[in-house]
């Protein structure tokens, strides 16, 4: 269906922190990057979160057409705004995950986006990996396999993305294609921004804790840490995954704290998550990569840091987009599943062998 080598893809990206729609062009042949295209956000208005926070933890057979029509409509508004596309990626709404019942949920309908914008949509990119056992995240890895191409990364490099949930991918450029065995590791290392995010919109009605300044007056709580890290979670071998709200018993845990002390708990929990994610990789990275809006957060930085054995830069230190990278990742993908190429591995979320996924939905 595509009839050139390199083709322009635009991928869109609505995340678990629920703030908004992200969109980026990419031009690509689906195994290097040719270069970057516009880019685009549209965020939620506090209705629209407030629709989608209610479909939180349900499934397809439940009755989620309220948040369906908010997530297409919000996509289909900022996408119609790109021109000389060739295929697009929606990722749609996550609004339940659980590979270990075979299962997840992304929201909203590919097929009405491609008759709406008269383009071909690729979407549902989760669940044939989820169906063969796999956890059906992260998928950004392959994306990140050919980023560390693009910056001409000679060693192993680790991308870090601290969204709603944090997940971090652990390259080896050495190998040719990620699908190859050893090119890659990826697995979630924890909670990220979710749990300071609901902290901050329960207790002051703000969206999130702008640049860490509220964790930074606070002191964290050193029991509430201690049983965060004896969480079976992280003595698992990756590939894992985790829903949105896996560790709910955190947030419970800080409700009596003052909410500064709060808020560094849960900032030191994340930073506690990747920094014993790290156990997991094969060589310590020479350097992690921080995407998503953590790496906005300078509370969280400096606990990475200090935390970790490597340098720790937010992507922009390589000349890439930090906003846009999961929604280049999408568009990346799209052609990828366009020409029948792998999207996910073993060593990036546990299926079998190197699968495919996505539904390729035509005006």
């Amino acid at each position: 269906m595509l009839k050139t080598d390199v083709v322009t893809a635009l991928g869109t990206m609505s995340g678990t922190s629920l703030d908004g729609v992200d969109a980026a062009i990419l031009r690509t042949d689906g195994r290097r990057i040719q270069g970057f295209g516009p880019v685009d956000y549209r965020a939620y208005t506090p209705e629209e979160q407030a629709v989608l926070r209610s479909g939180l933890g349900r499934w397809q057979d439940d009755d989620v057409a309220a948040v369906a029509t908010v997530v297409e409509e919000a996509h289909f508004a900022l996408m119609r705004g790109f021109e000389g596309v060739d295929i697009a990626g929606f990722h749609g709404q996550t609004l339940a995950h659980d590979p270990d019942g075979r299962r997840t949920h992304q929201c909203g309908d590919g097929a009405r986006l491609a008759a709406a914008l008269d383009l071909p949509v690729v979407w549902d990119f989760r669940s044939a990996d989820v169906s063969r056992g796999g956890q059906g995240a992260p998928l950004a890895p392959f994306y990140h396999f050919a980023l560390a191409k693009w910056i001409g990364a000679e060693q192993p490099v680790a991308f870090l993305n601290l969204g709603g949930v944090g997940n971090l991918t652990w390259v080896d450029p050495t190998f040719d294609a990620p699908e190859e065995a050893g090119a890659l590791i990826a697995f979630d290392t924890g909670p990220a921004n979710a749990p300071i995010n609901d902290l901050m919109r329960s207790r002051t009605g703000a969206a999130f804790d702008e640049g860490g300044a509220l964790a930074a007056q606070g002191q964290a709580d050193a029991q509430v840490l201690a049983a965060f890290a004896a969480d079976p979670y992280f003595a698992r071998t990756p590939p894992k995954s985790l829903d949105r709200d896996a560790f709910a018993s955190l947030t419970e845990a800080v409700t009596a704290l003052p909410i500064a002390d709060a808020a560094a708990t849960l900032t030191q929990a994340a930073v506690q998550a990747v920094a014993g994610s790290m156990a997991h990789c094969p060589a310590s990275p020479q350097t992690v990569y921080v995407t998503g809006g953590g790496r906005r957060n300078a509370t969280m930085m400096a606990g990475l840091r200090d935390a970790l054995n490597c340098d720790v830069h937010p992507v922009e230190k390589a000349g890439l987009d930090g906003d846009m990278l999961e929604a280049q990742a999408f568009a990346f993908l799209a052609v990828r599943v366009a020409l029948g190429l792998p999207t996910s591995a073993p060593g990036t979320t546990g299926v079998g062998a190197p699968t495919g996924g996505g539904t390729v939905s035509r005006p």
